[in-house]
């Protein structure tokens, strides 16, 4: 009857709205009728086509739908275990830094009583900008380093809030170096008196910047110039010749969110050992403590 129908119905077959539609189009309603076990789907060949159901694949593939749901729910399920032992794991760790930190400050740890800040001339605090933005914090960690004896200290942001706040370190700790500005003081401060140098990632890149550029005009501007193989030396004189006169710094403390300098130069991080102290709210002093007690410890061996 289906045969019937197609072959007598072809040419009343019409294009409706740029799609081609073949006998099985106007045979929907009939095949409806007659409760045939079929469907109708439609392809990109712009074509209707008439598809047997097979009844026994459509129940394989909800199974296959289940059977992934299960396995979807038995992963996020580890992700989860995982997630909570790892969370377990962290505060178990920040109760042990709790407690040794109490032990250090209180004196029961007698081997971080006496450090040799001989070894600390110059350190560096790394800051995020976020956490930067917390002075009374930052002031606090400050009073912590002047009771341990510390007198210079470079303080470094990524985003340079640290040197919009200079004028409250000013009035408590002294002296503050900022690139490319003269060294200012507060003569009223005695003991407490710190040194103190405040850069940003924009400092590091001007300043290579223009080493790079000296280089150049000195050694390649002249084509019968001799062409150098450039060194650290070569660079450090370079950013000699612009002032840049500031030390490496012996010891790097690190607070923030991430376990890296946050983008301080790298050159001037050459023999710098480098510490991470976990988020500036968290800080505590007994581990400032052993931090730079570890590093009096270290051997440091330079190459020629």
């Amino acid at each position: 009857m289906i045969d019937f129908v197609c072959r007598h119905l072809r040419p009343a077959i019409t294009s409706i709205g740029g799609w081609r539609a073949s006998s099985t189009d106007l045979l929907t309603p009939l095949i409806s009728t007659l409760n045939l076990n079929s469907s109708i789907s439609i392809t990109k060949s712009r074509n209707w086509i008439f598809t047997p159901t097979d009844q026994n694949s459509r129940s394989m593939t909800m199974d296959l739908l289940a059977e992934s749901q299960k396995s979807g729910n038995i992963v996020l399920f580890f992700w989860h275990v995982i997630h909570l032992i790892i969370s377990a794991l962290y505060i178990v760790r920040e109760i042990l830094r709790a407690i040794e930190s109490y032990l250090i400050t209180n004196g029961y740890v007698k081997t971080h009583t006496n450090l040799n800040l001989d070894r600390v001339k110059y350190l560096g605090i790394v800051l995020d900008s976020d956490e930067a933005r917390n002075t009374s914090q930052v002031v606090e960690l400050l009073e912590w380093l002047s009771a341990i004896g510390v007198k210079k200290v470079c303080l470094y942001d990524r985003e340079g809030v640290l040197k919009k706040s200079k004028e409250v370190f000013m009035e408590r700790f002294g002296y503050a170096k900022i690139p490319n500005e003269k060294l200012v003081s507060n003569p009223l401060l005695s003991k407490k008196r710190m040194d103190f140098e405040f850069v940003s990632i924009s400092d590091g890149k001007e300043l290579v910047a223009k080493a790079a550029n000296l280089l150049f005009k000195k050694y390649y501007v002249d084509a019968d110039s001799e062409k150098p193989f450039f060194t650290e030396t070569h660079l450090t004189d370079a950013l000699k010749t612009l002032g840049a006169v500031e030390p490496d710094p012996d010891l790097l403390l690190i607070y923030g969110p991430v376990r890296c300098n946050l983008g301080f130069s790298a050159w001037r991080l050459r023999y710098t050992e480098m510490v991470h102290m976990g988020p500036l709210m968290y800080k505590k002093y007994g581990l400032i403590l052993k931090a730079i007690h570890r590093f009096t410890k270290v051997k440091q061996n330079y190459g020629s």
